[in-house]
C-alpha cells in the first residue's frame, strides 16, 4: 500500500534527522583527519556553506518531492563512492554537492516523476552547468551501478533502525519503497523492475 503524503513527509523528516546526522558525524571526523594521500574531489567546494547538511537536506525534501527511498539510495550511493573513489572524501567542504547530486540520481533511477538538472540546481543552489558535471562525475564513480537489491536496501534499513535506536529516536519500519509486485518478484528471485520518465513539467519553488 502506498504511503500517504501526511505520512511520507513525516517519514522523510525522520529520515532526514538520522541521515544527517550520520553524514554531519563522517564530514568532522574527515575534516579533522590529515589527508594526503587523496586527490582534488569535484565535489569538494572552496568554502564550507552556511547551511547545515540538516537543513540542506530539509530543503531537499521540502521542494524535490522525492519518493522517500530516494534518500537512502542517495546514502548507499555515498557508501559505493567512498568504495570506488577514495579521493572523494564526504567532509564538510563536499558534503553538500555529493547530497544534492546522489539525491537527484537517486530520483532519476527510482521514480516514475522526477525534476530537471536545472531545477535541482537551483534547489542545491549550485549553477546548471556544474550539476550536470556533478552528475557525470557520480555515475562514473559509481560505475553506472544504480541498482539496488531488495536484500541490501533492507540491510540499510536494519542499520538505520539500529542507529535511531542508539540516537534515542523512535524506530521506524522499513521503507515502503517496493510495491506487492516487487516484493513478489524477489521472491522469486526476480529483480525488481523500475520505471523512469524522463521529460516531466516542473514547477519553480
Amino acid at each position: 500500500m502506498p504511503i500517504s503524503n501526511t505520512s511520507s513527509s513525516k517519514f522523510a523528516s525522520k529520515l532526514a534527522s538520522i541521515l544527517s546526522s550520520l553524514l554531519e558525524r563522517t564530514a568532522n571526523e574527515n575534516d579533522s583527519t590529515i589527508l594526503t594521500k587523496t586527490k582534488h574531489s569535484p565535489f569538494r567546494g572552496e568554502n564550507k556553506p552556511s547551511i547545515t547538511i540538516r537543513a540542506y537536506l530539509e530543503r531537499i525534501i521540502r521542494y524535490t518531492d522525492c519518493s522517500p527511498c530516494c534518500f537512502l539510495i542517495a546514502y548507499i550511493y555515498l557508501d559505493r563512492l567512498a568504495l570506488n573513489c577514495p579521493e572523494t572524501v564526504i567532509n564538510s567542504f563536499s558534503v553538500h554537492r555529493l547530497l544534492i547530486t546522489s539525491v537527484m540520481v537517486a530520483a532519476k533511477f527510482m521514480d516514475d516523476l522526477h525534476y530537471s538538472n536545472a531545477y535541482y540546481a537551483r534547489v542545491g543552489g549550485i549553477e546548471v552547468s556544474e550539476m550536470n558535471y556533478l552528475e557525470l562525475e557520480l555515475l562514473f564513480g559509481l560505475q553506472f551501478e544504480l541498482n539496488v537489491s531488495p536484500n541490501q536496501f533492507n540491510s540499510y534499513c536494519t542499520m538505520l533502525e539500529a542507529e535511531m535506536c542508539l540516537e534515542s529516536v523512535s524506530p521506524i519500519s522499513k521503507l515502503q519503497c517496493f510495491s506487492s509486485q516487487e516484493k513478489h518478484e524477489e521472491e522469486n528471485g526476480e529483480k525488481p523492475k523500475i520505471q523512469v520518465q524522463t521529460e516531466v513539467k516542473i514547477s519553480t519553488c
